[in-house]
């Protein structure tokens, strides 16, 4: 599960606009080193304003506008403007998870700080945070177009989809994404308007009338009971759930090992071959060692691997 300790909240200021809206702003310590990543989502959904990231999410039915911005080392600032005071303070706390602002990862850093593999990605960028999302439903659908087809695809369905379902904030220009039960009434044809193949509209469509209707929640402290139940749906396997569980549900163990970018990154690090591939059960093994730390180790080998800080090839499994 992902290590989290009591927030330090340095400010919490809150006021009343003259349009009848709160504005909540928090400023959040972080626990450890923290890096705010510097741009939006390929989705649209977070976009970059001048220094500060935001986006608009609801709250039940109530739209609040959240932004992040880092106003120095180790001072965080989150905003939102809502009709209601418990509806900016949720909309705050989902973008605090989604930052990884909170989570405490000086366990990893003490355990792996020195490790041949990552360690000196750890030690070159201290604060990295994995991408999550605000909602596990959120997550989920993603994973669900996300799957076997090139991102850059999976990014235009998802666009489309977003356009289409999803609701939009007349002052901002901002979009949510589709709640469940939007997608769940939607026609199998119009999820497949937006290029989602037939399978997978059904896939979509039945997890969204699972989390719709309650009989999967999300966000009960159990995720592996609502796993299983998303397991039992065709076209839903185990990249799928590990998606959900690392960028939804913020569980640092879950690594996504059927990815095409670990299958070929495992490989070539394995062999010495840049054009080798693991399987799914060889890249499990490769990260076996990391524990509960799998998710977030798999993250910081990403970003060795695109930073020249990775050991030479090839590298065993055992260190």
């Amino acid at each position: 599960m992902v290590e989290r300790r009591a927030p330090r909240v340095a400010r919490d200021d809150l006021r009343r606009l003259p349009d009848g809206r709160v504005e909540l702003r928090v400023v959040v310590e972080p626990p450890c080193a923290f890096r705010l990543r510097g741009a939006g989502t390929p989705d649209g959904l977070l976009r970059r304003r001048g220094r500060a990231l935001q986006r608009l999410v609801h709250v039940g039915d109530e739209p609040v506008l959240v932004g992040v911005v880092e106003q120095a080392p180790g001072r965080i600032a989150f905003g939102a403007r809502a009709r209601t005071e418990p509806a900016a303070a949720t909309a705050i706390e989902r973008l605090r998870f989604a930052t990884g602002v909170d989570d405490d990862l000086r366990p990893f850093h003490e355990a792996f700080g020195r490790d041949p593999l990552i360690g000196r990605a750890i030690r070159a960028v201290p604060g990295l945070r994995p991408f999550r999302r605000p909602s596990p439903w959120e997550a989920l659908a993603a994973a669900i177009t996300e799957q076997l087809i090139e991102f850059d695809r999976a990014v235009a369905i998802q666009r489309r989809m977003i356009a289409a379902l999803g609701r939009r904030c007349a002052e901002t220009g901002l979009r949510d994404a589709p709640s469940a039960a939007v997608v769940a009434a939607a026609a199998p044809a119009q999820l497949a308007s937006f290029d989602l193949v037939g399978h997978r509209c059904l896939t979509l469509r039945r997890a969204a009338l699972e989390v719709a209707r309650g009989r999967v929640d999300l966000a009960a402290p159990d995720h592996e009971a609502g796993w299983r139940r998303l397991r039992a749906i065709p076209g839903i396997g185990a990249w799928t759930i590990e998606m959900l569980g690392f960028t939804g549900q913020g569980r640092h163990d879950q690594l996504p090992a059927g990815d095409l970018g670990y299958l070929k990154l495992v490989g070539r690090l394995t062999t010495g071959n840049p054009k080798a591939r693991a399987d799914e059960a060889e890249v499990r093994g490769f990260f076996a060692r990391f524990g509960a730390w799998r998710g977030l180790a798999g993250e910081y080998v990403r970003l060795a691997a695109s930073s020249g800080l990775l050991p030479p090839a090839p590298v065993s499994v055992a260190f």
